[in-house]
């Protein structure tokens, strides 16, 4: 089992900065693929970003690519996610998530099915 536990969120104005981080405590080991999702009301969760935590490979959402990275301390078991330039449609709950199968898949495949290890999310919020 792996434990995920975020922080960082708060609400903030259009074009400011976040990081987020999100601690891996439990059966944590490297060949796990680590990443971010998000959801806002009434919408369906969304791939942000994740990271190989062995190779540091990282994958974008194309709504995020130039504004969001995502980084690891491997020492740590931290996983972070560096928001810059945030619009009031990042507005949402961001969820660190953790599988067995890689970074890529993270991102390719649903998150039902691409995440096996989910946190509790931290709210972001961004006014105009």
């Amino acid at each position: 089992q792996v434990e995920l536990v975020e922080s960082g969120g708060g609400s903030v104005q259009a074009g400011d900065s976040l990081r987020l981080s999100c601690d891996a405590s439990g059966h944590f080991t490297p060949a796990y693929g680590m990443g971010w999702f998000r959801q806002a009301p009434g919408k369906e969760r969304e791939f942000v970003a994740s990271i190989s935590w062995t190779h540091g490979d990282t994958y974008y959402a194309d709504s995020v690519k130039g504004r969001f990275t995502t980084s690891k301390d491997a020492a740590k078991n931290t996983l972070y996610l560096q928001m810059n330039n945030l619009k009031p449609e990042d507005a949402a709950t961001y969820y660190c998530a953790a599988n067995y199968l890689g970074a890529q898949a993270l991102q390719a495949l649903p998150p039902s099915s691409g995440a096996h290890f989910w946190g509790r999310g931290t709210r972001v919020t961004v006014s105009s």
